[in-house]
């Protein structure tokens, strides 16, 4: 080993101290050499490097010394993040009744790599998390007097341990726990240790240390809201992700504050009879459309679509509170009975919203489309807008119909039949560009006054969707067109190719329904899309729908381009909701500065280092909020069939593992579990190969796809799960030509226990 006299030799020694003390060992000099394989010169840089640490030869066990002393190296919990984002830790161990108020340590931003690392955004230290910080001494920094360089993150931070409380008659309680996979594991909340919560009180808990004998006990450490009805399920999953759901008050008072933008600075284009078109129950409408012919000789048969959207970036500006809060939240999170929105409501449904016949900001894009639906050209515009009509998809789609009411009447012929025509064109080009055109259903849940579900309906893909979608999806295109043309710093949107191994798992599922994967087909969406074409209409339809699906990588924010594979587009970048994505907002404010169109865009300052930070960021929020948009369905949905215990549903297996098999529900969607305890009397066997629950003795077997009928068991809403009994016999063993029993080929089946993951027909 070469002589450690180096910066980087000091602090890997005093790492090891460190994560010594974190295990409860102190170690001594001749540990740290022994450790370390230090010979003789070493071990004399080491008793320097301890003496000048004030170390003796033992170590130390005491306390965390005052501020001035703390050492170069310390384990330290990350603790909270300040205003502008940054991480704030104080060492772990501190004794505030002895030393006084615990020092903040401000933690230096991670270093940046040439290109965004795919590691996990959780890899990154967060808050709640034991890190092992080299520290600096600060000076002139008002409220730290430290810094901390990160060398290791020791622990990532646990999980909030939440539950419901239930109330026992003498004080005590007990908690059930909303974690499915803690399910039957309750725990004991001894009289004095209940926090005051009351019965149906959503609770974080402290688990003490569990016994051999009996459940463990549990302390209340938070009372989080009330479960007493299903409206406010949603909370579960809110506190089980860390999603922020209450504004600060300097957040609150900046939107308060703000008032209504003015025509200056703006072009005045509030007698264009821009429409919105948006779902029946939408609160804010952020984007804004309308077509007309192109009269322009040059381009026959051409139409010129504008798409306008919300001008967030005028109210919203960057390194204030509100855009603090929102780079936080990163995106609004939609659950069937509330919405966490990104912006506060003076923003989002006011200010910014599109209403009908009121002037609002927008910035808007006006696209020249040939008679064929590719773009000639493009431009953005920072305007006034007035909305001539707000419209609910059924509403348009009606009117195209020959069904109009009153107020789609009026301008059907004007307004509505020319945006029809334009997107008859796009959907030309559309179809010549081959994106990838899965078909899966989306279930929507239907809610009473009081939050409970009376049915779980999926709804008609209309025309109307897939227009907005289209002009959306051009809007996006153009905006990351102009910022590549400008050299300007964006966010892209970006989705990466299937990977090899999911390409072969895939290959596996369609050998055995009788369709070859080429070997050397070049990986392009219409590979796809002509697969799903050869299953159209058979039984295999929606399972290889899905299949198709978990091949796909998974979309994400990157400040480096690298291309959208599912749209099968160069470039692109989100533009068109900024009320409920930060990525948008970051692209306004980029167009804004690369075009002129104001002082309240994107900082000059603005490094392609921050813009990764960010985009990481926001790619773990939007992850976050899908989990927990996804758990609070299952809940509703369990809440729903809880009083249906004993009923018998239709359904297809739609995953499995060597603990059993998982159903996913006709009509409902909803997923449930039948343990492979319960299957029969025999041992059933995970083939992986085959994708299946195979009998040892009997050779019976059920594959993923496979229609089965089951009867509802258990219900545990506050969980989401359920449990079902097979009512359907297995597939019977075949036999080859020998006699030999023999495993059919079946389908390949998803990750085990991994619940399907939710599409969203705008969530590009």
């Amino acid at each position: 080993m070469p002589r450690p006299d180096t910066d980087l030799s000091r602090d890997a020694i005093l790492a090891f101290i460190a994560e010594e003390r974190a295990a409860g060992r102190e170690p001594g000099r001749r540990d740290i050499a022994k450790a370390f394989q230090l010979d003789g010169g070493g071990k004399i840089w080491l008793k320097r490097l301890l003496r000048e640490l004030e170390l003796e030869e033992n170590g130390s066990s005491g306390p965390v010394k005052p501020h001035a002393a703390l050492p170069a190296v310390l384990l330290c919990e990350i603790k909270t993040r300040d205003r502008e984002g940054d991480l704030i830790a104080a060492p772990l161990e501190w004794n505030e009744a002895d030393q006084g108020e615990a020092p903040k340590i401000l933690l230096e931003r991670q270093r940046e790599f040439r290109r965004q690392p795919k590691t996990p955004a959780a890899a990154a230290p967060g808050v709640g998390d034991h890190v092992l910080l080299k520290l600096t001494k600060l000076r002139g920094v008002e409220g730290y007097q430290w810094s901390g360089r990160t060398l290791k993150v020791m622990g990532k931070a646990k999980a909030q341990v939440l539950g419901i409380f239930r109330a026992l008659p003498d004080g005590s309680g007990r908690l059930v726990p909303v974690d499915k996979k803690a399910q039957g594991r309750e725990a004991l909340i001894p009289k004095g240790q209940t926090g005051n919560a009351e019965d149906g009180d959503l609770v974080s808990v402290s688990l003490a240390r569990e016994s051999r004998f009996g459940p463990p006990q549990a302390r209340v450490r938070e009372r989080l809201g009330s479960l007493k009805s299903e409206r406010a399920v949603s909370l579960i999953a809110i506190h089980a992700h860390g999603i922020p759901n209450e504004f600060q008050p300097a957040t609150i008072a900046e939107a308060q504050a703000a008032k209504p933008a003015t025509l200056a600075g703006r072009e005045d284009w509030r007698a264009l009879p821009l429409i919105t078109i948006d779902p029946a129950d939408a609160k804010d409408h952020d984007d804004a459309v309308h077509a007309a012919p192109d009269d322009d000789p040059d381009n026959p048969g051409g139409h010129i679509v504008t798409v306008a959207i919300a001008d967030v970036a005028s109210y919203v500006r960057p390194g204030s509170a509100l855009d603090r809060e929102a780079l936080e939240r990163g995106n609004s999170v939609y659950f069937p009975d509330r919405v966490v929105p990104m912006l506060p409501e003076r923003i989002s449904n006011d200010l910014c919203s599109l209403r009908g016949g009121e002037d609002r900001p927008a910035l808007a894009v006006r696209l020249i489309l040939k008679a064929d639906g590719s773009k000639k050209s493009h431009s953005f515009h920072r305007i006034m807008m007035r909305s001539a009509a707000k419209l609910s998809y059924q509403q348009a789609q009606a009117a195209i119909d020959g069904k109009p009411d009153d107020l789609t009447g009026p301008i059907r012929d004007s307004i509505l039949m020319p945006l029809w025509a334009a997107y008859g064109s796009a959907a030309r080009a559309r179809d010549a560009r081959q994106p990838l055109d899965l078909d899966l259903p989306e279930r929507k849940l239907v809610l009473d006054t009081n939050g409970k579900v009376t049915r779980v309906i999926v709804p008609e893909r209309l025309a109307a969707h897939r227009l907005i979608e289209e002009f959306m999806i051009l809007a996006n295109v153009a905006a990351a067109e102009t910022l590549e043309k400008a050299k300007s710093p964006l966010i892209y949107r970006c989705h990466d190719e299937p990977s090899l191994e999911k390409m072969r798992a895939l290959g596996e599922v369609l050998a055995s329904i009788g369709i070859k994967l080429p070997k050397d087909a070049a990986l392009r969406p219409v590979l796809f899309n002509r697969i799903l074409a050869m299953i159209k209409g058979s039984e295999n339809e929606l399972l290889m729908n899905e299949v198709v699906l978990r091949t796909q990588a998974q979309a994400e924010y990157v400040a480096e381009n690298y291309g959208h594979f599912g749209l099968n587009l160069r470039r692109y970048a989100h533009f068109t909701s900024p009320i409920r994505r930060y990525a948008d907002l970051i692209v306004h404010r980029a167009l804004i500065s690369a075009l002129k169109l104001g002082d309240d865009g994107l900082p000059r300052s603005t490094t392609l280092a921050e813009l990764r930070e960010v985009a990481t960021r926001i790619s773990a929020a939007e992850r976050r909020a899908m989990a927990a948009e996804r758990e609070t369905t299952d809940r509703l949905i369990a809440h729903f069939l809880a009083d249906q215990i004993g009923s018998s549903f239709d359904g297809r297996i739609a995953g499995l593992n060597r603990a059993g098999l998982f159903v996913k529900l006709d009509g409902t969607g909803a997923d449930g579990f039948i343990p492979a305890s319960t299957l029969g009397a025999d041992y059933y066997r995970h083939d992986e190969r085959a994708h299946a629950l195979v009998g040892d003795r009997t050779g019976e077997s059920w594959r993923l796809g496979d229609r089965v009928h089951v009867k509802l068991v258990e219900a545990a809403p506050v969980a989401g799960a359920l449990r079902f009994e097979l009512l359907t016999e297995g597939r019977p063993a075949t036999s080859d030509r020998s006699g030999k029993r023999s495993r059919p080929v079946l389908p390949m089946g998803r990750k085990q226990g991994r619940p399907p993951p939710k599409r969203s027909g705008r969530k590009r």
